[in-house]
């Protein structure tokens, strides 16, 4: 083969692995370094700096390389190049063509300077004094813009000195090395692009998550930062459970691309809830509509109290306009009795009103008795003290929802599951609906919405139950509790173990490797932070018994 064609061919090899390099590199900085090592190696150039757009019309340095002096500033090396953004227009907005950088971004044409000395066109003050300090000679430049798909100058690649192969003197930049660099730049603007396209579609993608995450938040004050505190708690709790090295999540593990879509999952768990009403959102008391009827209840003991008052004074009267002798002491004292009966039963309807965790039947039976108090409305008719819709919400037996209002408040993992599945993933994310539908859903297959167990469930699902679970239980923003210290929401969190509610393995991982602690001192306030005994946690199992109970559930066998 000539030696020309050998040239020639070899110059096309080399093109095309560095085109295959500049394709395989991920991250920006190693890509402008990886530009720069390449164009010098093909033209066999001492230096070479690469220069981004900025978004305000200058090129910033990002690398600079200078083998003989040296120099390997910006990019991976650490070294910041401190040396001012070179300027693409003046003030008067005219384009400043006396920097051969700024005119190659400018106009868009490659600059290909045989000696900078020699060159009245462009300013090379600045490369004169470097000279002068370094004892370095800058001679010939090869300067090349580089072109996004869109005809867009993004940044500049300036070459400096190229060198003889033959004899090892400074020579100028031929015109196969300027098509072989303009070559390099157009591959290189092709990659650069897609990737700054591919990261800023990735920023866009998560914005509107959030985006649509703090509409949910901010549609009640009594759920705000749920849903950015969910996918914070689920991380913490995957990347435990990824650390398990022994035990049914011993195979466990998590990428960087896992992690990425167990984040968004945890971001869109309730993107559903942007259809639930904020009356019932919001409903802070059993008995909210637009006001709390407790209020309105507390008249009618008013006029219950009155009612007692007037028939005792209406009982003396009688007696002494007929003369008779009665007891008005005892009368009294019955009527101070039944007040203060009327005053604990009040009280008692103002605490059922509030909500908890959970109320007993002996006071849900209360509650239906006190609703038969008779009570005479303004025309004289007789009623009862509540109504059945009154005693109904009053007997709620968790929370302050209904069942018909909990029905709405659950329709809303429906509504989340058909906008999830609506979307057109790409392969990296494929698993979102999956993994943020299903933290409703029981180990034993009385969740909802689709009654799953937990072999039909991911690992990352289930994880994200315990985690919607537990931010649930310690927020301190919802309406109808105040917020629970750790203790009190690990021993719920174990009692939902052994109810075969929550995933055990994972509730043992949760607590093993203190992920509820890590949770609560970035997240909680001080004092919900209180002393955890693990003797006193429902169902938890330590490492140790695990193994032994195992071991021994094996020599059984």
């Amino acid at each position: 083969m000539p030696k020309a064609d050998s040239t020639a061919f070899e110059s096309i090899r080399a093109l095309s692995a560095v085109g295959i390099a500049l394709s395989a590199e991920k991250d920006e900085r190693r890509l402008m370094e990886l530009i720069v090592q390449s164009a010098k190696q093909l033209t066999n150039a001492d230096g070479g700096t690469f220069y981004s757009r900025t978004e305000d019309d200058e090129l910033k340095f990002e690398i600079m390389h200078t083998d003989t002096l040296g120099i390997h500033m910006g990019g991976t090396s650490g070294i910041p190049i401190d040396l001012p953004n070179i300027p693409l227009f003046d003030k008067d907005g005219k384009p400043n063509h006396k920097m051969v950088a700024a005119k190659a971004a400018v106009s868009g044409q490659t600059v290909n300077i045989r000696d900078a000395y020699n060159a009245p066109d462009f300013d090379f003050s600045g490369t004169r004094a470097f000279d002068e300090t370094t004892g370095y000679r800058s001679k010939s430049f090869l300067t090349v813009p580089l072109r996004n798909h869109e005809d867009e100058v993004i940044g500049v690649l300036q070459l400096i000195n190229a060198v003889s192969r033959d004899t090892g003197g400074l020579v100028s930049f031929s015109i196969a090395d300027q098509e072989l660099v303009m070559s390099l730049a157009s591959q290189a603007a092709t990659v650069l692009t897609k990737d700054r396209l591919i990261k800023e579609h990735r920023t866009l993608f998560e914005a509107f998550i959030e985006l649509i995450a703090a509409a949910i938040d901010d549609k009640s004050p009594y759920t705000g930062g749920h849903c950015r505190r969910v996918p914070e708690l689920t991380l913490m709790l995957a990347d435990a459970a990824a650390q398990t090295q022994y035990g049914p999540l011993k195979d466990f593990t998590m990428s960087e691309d896992d992690r990425y879509e167990l984040n968004i999952a945890g971001w869109l768990h309730d993107c559903g809830k942007v259809t639930t009403p904020e009356h019932v959102v919001d409903k802070a008391t059993k008995l909210e509509t637009i006001v709390d009827r407790i209020h309105t209840i507390n008249a009618r003991f008013e006029v219950l109290k009155r009612d007692a008052q007037i028939r005792v004074l209406e009982q003396k009267l009688e007696a002494r306009e007929k003369g008779k002798k009665i007891n008005e002491k005892k009368l009294d004292a019955a009527l101070a009795a039944e007040l203060e009966q009327l005053e604990r039963d009040r009280e008692f309807l103002g605490v059922c009103n509030v909500g908890s965790e959970y109320m007993a039947k002996e006071d849900q039976e209360r509650v239906e008795r006190i609703g038969a108090y008779k009570l005479i409305d303004g025309n004289g008719n007789e009623a009862t003290l509540l109504s059945d819709d009154e005693i109904y919400n009053l007997s709620i037996e968790k929370g302050t929802l209904n069942a018909e209002e909990r029905e709405i408040i659950n329709q809303h993992i429906v509504t989340t599951i058909k906008m999830l599945e609506s979307l057109p993933y790409p392969k990296n994310l494929r698993r979102v609906p999956e993994f943020a539908c299903g933290h409703h859903e029981k180990m034993d297959g009385t969740g909802y919405p689709r009654g799953l167990k937990r072999e039909e469930m991911s690992v990352q699902a289930r994880i994200m139950g315990i985690a919607d679970i537990f931010e649930a239980l310690t927020a301190d923003d919802r309406p109808y509790k105040a917020a629970m210290p750790i203790s009190e929401a690990l021993r719920i969190l174990g009692t939902m173990k052994l109810n075969n509610h929550i995933d055990p393995d994972l509730f043992d991982v949760f607590i093993r490797k203190k992920v509820y602690l890590k949770y609560a001192q970035r997240f909680l306030e001080p004092r919900q932070i209180d002393h955890v005994d693990l003797s006193k946690i429902p169902g938890y199992e330590t490492l140790a018994d695990e193994i032994q109970r195992k071991t021994a559930s094996m020599g059984g066998g």
